[in-house]
């Protein structure tokens, strides 16, 4: 079975691209190879890593990528998880279909430690349940 090729992009592919780049993974399993980028690069934020623990998926070694190392793979798909990734993306060709959701960015959050928390968590879960949906729909069993 040919695998599919995920491309997941965002702005600084800190938080919900690695989100949705942890679930597309999860989801898809060996139907498909995940890659995620930003166009720029922010570092994984550590409390993305901590949200996806509490979830069972572990992100801890991914790395943040520019959109640009990738510019010679041939994506099958490719989603955009915010406005700002949408708008700014490099062209560069490729026959993929290309999706969109601007997801908020939990990075941005305001409050005491569990608040941010609790940001971090609804996001994830608002990402977790994209891409259930996403490979249900894009990827027979």
């Amino acid at each position: 079975m040919e695998q599919k090729k995920i491309l997941v992009l965002c702005t600084g592919n800190s938080c919900r691209s690695q989100i949705a780049h942890g679930y597309l993974k999860h989801f898809a399993d060996e139907r498909a190879v995940v890659y995620s980028a930003g166009v720029e690069t922010h570092g994984v934020n550590p409390k993305a890593i901590a949200t996806m623990a509490d979830d069972g998926i572990d992100i801890s070694l991914h790395t943040s990528n520019h959109v640009l190392e990738y510019q010679e793979v041939d994506f099958d798909y490719v989603i955009t998880v915010c406005d700002h990734a949408k708008e700014t993306c490099p062209y560069f060709p490729t026959r993929a279909e290309q999706f969109h959701y601007n997801f908020p960015d939990p990075a941005k959050a305001k409050g005491n430690e569990e608040e941010i928390k609790q940001e971090f968590a609804r996001v994830r879960n608002m990402i977790k349940e994209y891409c259930r949906d996403f490979v249900n729909k894009h990827f027979s069993s």
